[in-house]
């Protein structure tokens, strides 16, 4: 939230409202209520935070990110909540975000009006998931067949073929985003949360990685059966609070 809803306020795009600690104008959720025959939450959704965000800047409200401190250098106002701890929890939880926002949301919001442009690239970026996880699937297939390649070549006739100059640039353009992506998790993790988890961020992000990939082929699941008339199935967020000691620290 500290980078993405920043950025997508400044380009006047619709904030996804993040499911907790969010307030709406009366006014604006009675007019979402009145076209839904008084209804102000879609039951239907699987991601309902989500669209409603987006649905309010639709009618042409605005949202606002507050990051306001209890006290200069205090902490922040937020609700504090653990990511599902198990694989298979959290599996099921992103699974749950994939299919509502870039699989069964697409179909159900649309695009936005033909000349926002900022709302267009924001909505494109928050549906790459399918294909950012094939991308990821395929470099990590990759990224072994070459390793398992290099030691049979060292170990059979002791060299291999050399990579080409191009590769050779590639990679390292490749390497130098990859470090500025790791270098930027790691710095707003800290900011929030101490040098400790900024630490933790980088082993997570190949947890993260994991995570993503069992979780695409079970939305993709779930979203190939909707299309035959399988309803959607809304898996609850099973929340984890941290100690009132943990959160003072």
């Amino acid at each position: 939230p500290g980078k993405n809803l920043v950025v997508r306020q400044a380009l006047g795009a619709g904030l996804p409202l993040a499911g907790v600690a969010c307030a709406i104008e009366r006014g604006m959720l009675e007019r979402i209520a009145a076209a839904r025959g008084g209804m102000p939450f879609d039951a239907d959704s699987l991601t309902e935070d989500y669209e409603l965000g987006l649905h309010i800047a639709g009618l042409g409200g605005r949202g606002a990110f507050a990051r306001v401190r209890e006290r200069p250098g205090g902490p922040l106002v937020a609700v504090r909540a653990y990511f599902p701890g198990t694989l298979q929890t959290a599996v099921r939880q992103k699974s749950r975000w994939m299919t509502g926002i870039a699989l069964a949301g697409w179909d159900r919001m649309g695009w936005a009006r033909p000349l926002d442009l900022h709302e267009h690239w924001m909505r494109m970026r928050d549906r790459r998931a399918p294909i950012s996880v094939l991308v990821l699937a395929i470099a990590y297939v990759a990224l072994v067949a070459w390793g398992a390649s290099r030691l049979g070549h060292a170990l059979l006739d002791g060299g291999g073929l050399p990579l080409s100059d191009p590769m050779v640039g590639l990679l390292q353009v490749n390497a130098v985003l990859l470090l500025w992506r790791l270098g930027s998790r790691a710095a707003f993790t800290g900011a929030a949360y101490g040098w400790r988890e900024a630490a933790w961020s980088l082993p997570r992000a190949f947890v993260g990685n994991l995570i993503a990939l069992l979780a695409a082929r079970r939305a993709m699941v779930a979203y190939v059966a909707s299309l035959r008339g399988t309803a959607l199935r809304w898996d609850k967020t099973q929340h984890t609070f941290p100690d009132v000691a943990q959160v003072d620290q």
